[in-house]
């Protein structure tokens, strides 16, 4: 199912899973606009070049699912940045599992030049006019795709419970409704 031609009257795209390509997404609502003449496609589209360095880099590891989200995805003038996450078919829990993430994000770093592939806390620095610290691939890039392993996320459902990346990133913030996200494909 490709990307909607407009939003729903919520401003997100109806709940689902939308398969596009970079150049899809680079011809589609999420960079085109819909009428809206605050609509900032040139920003857009630099997002969407800046993502599209990272998920070639995920595909040269062998990373194929990966997922766009956030105000990116949203009616939303000028969005910060793009949110994703990507499943690399491992668990958080297998040790196993966790030598096999860690070869992974050492092959990725590799293949950046600014060696982004990070998650720690510790690595996220201050950028002018923004309140949040923020992690090296958003400061280079202001993408930021997270691994999906099993692990919570920090964003909580209207009763509070922590929500993994699949469900996360299928409600708006703003009144927790449902809408869909996009999976990048080749």
């Amino acid at each position: 199912m490709g990307i909607p031609a407009q939003f729903n009257k919520d401003g997100v795209l109806d709940p689902g899973t939308y398969d596009a390509t970079i150049l899809d997404i680079k011809n589609s609502i999420l960079v085109r606009g819909c009428g809206s003449p605050n609509w900032d496609s040139k920003w857009r589209s630099q997002l969407v070049d800046n993502a599209a360095v990272l998920i070639k880099q995920l595909w040269q590891v062998g990373i194929t699912d990966i997922y766009l989200d956030g105000s990116f995805v949203e009616d939303k003038d000028h969005p910060n940045d793009i949110d994703g996450y990507f499943d690399p078919h491992l668990s958080l829990y297998d040790k196993n599992d966790i030598q096999k993430f860690e070869q992974i994000v050492s092959s990725l770093n590799n293949l950046d030049q600014h060696k982004i592939w990070n998650w720690d806390p510790a690595s996220r620095r201050s950028v002018a006019g923004f309140s949040k610290r923020q992690l090296p691939m958003w400061i280079f890039y202001r993408v930021e795709f997270y691994p999906h392993m099993g692990q919570g996320t920090g964003i909580t459902d209207a009763f509070g419970n922590d929500l993994k990346f699949p469900s996360a990133f299928r409600q708006s913030r703003n009144g927790f409704r449902q809408k869909g996200i996009v999976r990048v494909i080749q």
